[in-house]
């Protein structure tokens, strides 16, 4: 399976408690922080919808 690796660059200050949410459901919540999910379609409309705090490799 492939993989895609997320990093978190935003802050979730002043964001809508969704998109907090999705951030805790990928696994991040620091800035900074690195982890290396499965590609699948869930994972890429999790991304999408915080693309704006995070950074992704893969």
């Amino acid at each position: 399976m492939a993989t895609v690796k997320i990093t978190q660059t935003g802050s979730p200050i002043r964001r809508t408690k969704d998109q907090r949410a999705t951030l805790i459901g990928l696994g991040l919540n620091k800035m900074h922080k690195t982890v290396e999910l499965t590609d699948t379609p869930e994972v890429r409309g999790m991304i999408r919808k915080v693309h704006h705090m995070v950074s992704v490799e893969g």
